[in-house]
């Protein structure tokens, strides 16, 4: 597990790397096409993996405690220009959250989890190393959504 959290932190990285590459008003444009934006994508990831791994798994009882949920969880949209602080709150919350899930998960904090079905890959994951193994998956699909989105930003 030790290297899915490493690859985990170095894929997000290299999005915070992609994200320093642009300004604010290319970080808040929806390209054609798209109903997202690339900073949209970032923060969904950041908040998806707490959710996934601490409230679907039954750990906690909701997602209050997530900071911007109500802006980034699964079925939302950009609604507003996000800030620079914004932007540097979420890089920091990137990294933090996954360094305290790998120290939650070093203390036992997962052992018993509630399994869960997913709708966007359609399995039940049964344990929190099938949890942690989709997040890995998910934030590099949406990785991959801000490459393209940034190509197109870059095109215009």
């Amino acid at each position: 597990m030790d290297n899915v959290f490493k690859f985990i932190i170095a894929s997000r990285k290299a999005f915070i790397q992609l994200i320093d590459s642009l300004t604010i008003d290319q970080l808040n444009h929806i390209p054609t096409g798209f109903n997202n934006n690339i900073i949209w994508n970032f923060g969904h990831i950041v908040v998806s993996t707490q959710t996934l791994c601490y409230v679907r798994t039954g750990i906690w009882e909701n997602a209050d405690s997530v900071k911007y949920v109500s802006a980034y969880a699964k079925g939302t949209k950009p609604t507003y220009i996000v800030s620079q602080a914004e932007v540097d709150e979420l890089k920091t919350l990137a990294i933090d959250s996954i360094v305290q899930i790998e120290k939650d998960y070093q203390a036992g904090v997962f052992k018993h989890i509630t399994p869960y079905d997913t709708a966007t890959y359609g399995n039940v994951l049964q344990s929190f190393e099938d949890v942690i193994a989709t997040t890995s998956g998910h934030d590099n699909v949406h990785f991959g959504y801000a490459i393209a989105q940034k190509r197109i930003i870059n095109n215009k």
